[in-house]
């Protein structure tokens, strides 16, 4: 049974969005989140001059965050160069030891576990190259950084950084039972219908078996069991459905992935956008499959 914590965040520009030093209760390390435009303003502290590991923090287009995990004796100068030479990231994240008890094997072993880990839960497209062999240390020093491992990967989420830990799956509900007990009926929208232009349509939702980038309303997420493709013009019209087996995080701003049971099979006659308002699928919307597979045009689905 995993065991509760405290952890402690000081912020000491008074932005909550700004600079923050993170520690915990009888733990020899300091975690320190510094948004990029903030570098240049506290580069000089002391805990840059010790050694220590950093997760370079970005986005890519579709939201999907994008990492690069490094690691040096003193981490002032690789960031340095990082914010000359990279341009993805947008915040760093650096962990030391308050007590200078790290060093370049403790440092070089927390780099591998970062990067297996990252490899391992495939939450972020990882930047680094190559992928090292585990660095050699005694076994009392692997267990200390392994115990200081874990206390990283316990305030990552906190601090918005779930590159680490494996997406937990929210199941749909299956029953008349279950969709009861959400509050709702049988006849309740369990469908959400996505807009697709043609080539990310044929790609991900035909070719990959699922969809990504997605705002759900919170309240729709266990009630989703279907899910429906809209292709924006020239097709204009939803012409596939599928079964949802699961709903995962995607990224960490607040978006989800919806994997399929089965490929996504097509409708016996597309619904075409026909004389439905304007921007009417601009995002996604909810339905149910029952009355999607009774509509004739988008307007008998959205209003």
């Amino acid at each position: 049974m995993t065991e509760p914590f405290t952890i402690r965040i000081f912020v000491p520009d008074g932005d909550p969005e700004g600079v923050r030093i993170v520690d915990r209760l009888n733990w020899t390390g300091k975690g320190l989140v510094i948004p990029r435009d903030r570098w240049n303003a506290v580069k000089s502290r002391s805990e840059f001059e010790r050694a220590g590991v950093y997760i370079l923090v970005g986005y890519g287009d579709d939201d999907q965050p994008i990492i690069y995990i490094g690691q040096a004796d003193g981490v002032r100068g690789r960031i340095d160069t990082h914010a000359e030479q990279k341009e993805f990231w947008n915040f760093v994240l650096v962990f030391v030891s308050s007590n200078n008890d790290l060093n370049r094997g403790h440092i070089t072993w927390l780099e591998w576990a970062l990067i297996k880990q990252a490899d391992a839960a495939n939450r972020a497209v990882v930047q680094n190259g190559q992928r090292p062999n585990e660095p050699a240390l005694g076994e009392g020093d692997k267990a200390d950084t392994n115990a200081f491992l874990k206390q990283m990967l316990q305030i990552m989420p906190l601090v918005g950084v779930h590159a680490f830990e494996k997406a937990r799956a929210i199941l749909p509900a299956k029953t008349v039972q279950e969709v009861a007990a959400l509050g709702g009926s049988q006849t309740d929208k369990d469908t959400i219908i996505v807009p697709a232009n043609e080539e990310g349509f044929r790609r991900v939702f035909l070719g990959e078996n699922c969809w990504h980038s997605i705002r759900i309303s919170g309240g729709m997420l266990p009630r989703i069991k279907w899910i429906a493709g809209y292709q924006t013009l020239p097709v204009a019209a939803i012409t596939h459905i599928a079964e949802v087996e699961r709903i995962e995080p995607y990224g960490d701003t607040g978006k989800f992935r919806l994997v399929f049971k089965a490929p996504a099979t097509s409708l016996a006659k597309p619904i075409p956008f026909a004389d439905a308002k304007p921007g009417a699928m601009q995002g996604p919307r909810y339905t149910s499959r029952d009355k999607l597979l009774k509509a004739r045009v988008l307007k008998d689905l959205v209003g």
